[in-house]
């Protein structure tokens, strides 16, 4: 077999792996867990939820858990990341309940008990869909409301705060976009030109003017640190950047430790400072 041979053969295989990644594509990206696969019982863990239906601008039906405080000052509207459901963040939001928040969970198209399956355009609406929802709840307010996603859910809440009005947007383990993230995947093979989700947070950061809290764990196996940077380097002020050391990327919130509920509380507190009136949005 000769040099040629062998990198023809080499070049070949490299194209079906692209093709194959490509064609791939949703089930790279979302990794859903339906009901009843998941932890449905919320009260075993003290915590007391109330069930919130909703739809999608295209009709899809879908479902979220309002985890209510009742000396809350902010609300969280929570955009959780690619896999499991929102069942599977309940013992996270049992750690959060010191911070004084109302907590609204959802579950994107094709998660949990949300209908349908999931894509880049079909989550956005989902996300939409939560935001509107959420304000419909007696207590909640647009100047208390804070837009938190973690990983490919910061996606989504970059997203919203594009069209949205809020008081604050905190981004955990988010990356920069698809493109970036495909890269990671394939260093060998540029895929980014192929892949037709975006998932482009990147370019909307510089347009985001309320404030925002970057938290990135400095040993994250899956988004790297640098591209936790990145986003953060592109975005508009004010911004903040907090390292959970030591912090993968599913563990940020047990390895983070006081210090990291430290800094969300600090986020918070301050933010709510700030005149809404003086932030462009």
């Amino acid at each position: 077999m000769t040099i040629f041979h062998s990198l023809g053969v080499m070049a070949v295989l490299m194209v079906l792996y692209a093709v194959l990644l490509v064609s791939c594509e949703k089930k790279i990206i979302f990794h859903p867990s339906k009901f009843p696969e998941g932890y449905w019982d919320p009260a075993s863990m003290g915590l007391e939820v109330q069930d919130i239906n909703f739809q999608s601008k295209d009709g899809k039906k879908l479902h979220g858990w309002f985890v209510g405080s009742p000396q809350a000052r902010a609300t969280l509207l929570w955009f959780h990341g690619n896999a499991g459901n929102l069942s599977h963040r309940l013992d996270n939001i049992q750690r959060l309940l010191p911070l004084n928040l109302n907590i609204f969970i959802f579950d994107y198209r094709g998660y949990g008990k949300s209908e349908g399956e999931p894509d880049e355009e079909g989550i956005y609406l989902d996300s939409l869909a939560a935001y509107n929802r959420i304000l419909e709840i007696e207590g909640v307010s647009v100047d208390s409301l804070f837009l938190f996603g973690r990983s490919l859910g910061g996606i989504c809440a970059v997203e919203t705060a594009l069209h949205k009005p809020a008081r604050g947007l905190i981004l955990e383990s988010v990356f920069t976009s698809a493109s970036d993230m495909s890269r990671k995947i394939s260093p060998l093979i540029p895929l980014g030109w192929a892949i037709r989700s975006k998932l482009d947070a990147v370019n909307k950061v510089p347009d985001i003017t309320l404030p925002k809290l970057f938290l990135h764990g400095n040993r994250d196996e899956i988004v790297p640190f640098d591209l936790g940077k990145k986003l953060y380097d592109a975005a508009a002020d004010p911004k903040f950047f907090y390292t959970i050391e030591g912090a993968g990327h599913n563990d940020t919130y047990i390895m983070g430790g006081r210090d990291y509920y430290k800094a969300l509380d600090e986020f918070i507190t301050e933010t709510l400072k700030i005149p809404m009136t003086s932030q462009k949005i």
